[in-house]
């Protein structure tokens, strides 16, 4: 299995960016895909996760602003990201767990993107 994330880059605070997260290598309409992110001298975080149902869940910071979503025939899953602000800035990442419901916990995931770099400035 196979994922790249890809969409990152520097926005100003207040601005939109949308992450896309491509699947190879699985059936991926059965899994579940997560979102996460790494802060400069910080642990990795879960940001969000969406079901194979289509059933979303976020970290409740992020409620409200972040929304996850999935195109099943293209392979991929989208972060789009509103309201950006200085402190979500991090490194984001995509990953797939073997079930089809999500969850919050990394470990419970099997494959991991790369990661793409997300600045906003103040």
């Amino acid at each position: 299995v196979q994922l790249q994330a890809f969409g990152g880059g520097f926005v100003q605070a207040g601005g939109s960016l949308r992450l896309t997260c491509a699947a190879s290598g699985r059936t991926f309409s059965n899994y579940a895909m997560g979102w996460f992110r790494q802060a400069p001298g910080k642990e990795r975080e879960f940001v969000g996760s969406i079901w194979s149902s289509g059933t979303t869940a976020y970290a409740d910071s992020l409620k409200g602003r972040f929304a996850i979503s999935r195109d099943n025939p293209k392979n991929t899953v989208a972060l789009q990201m509103n309201g950006l602000k200085p402190e979500d800035t991090a490194v984001y990442y995509c990953a797939i767990r073997g079930r089809s419901w999500g969850s919050s916990y990394q470990s419970d995931y099997d494959y991991w993107g790369q990661g793409t770099q997300v600045t906003v400035s103040s």
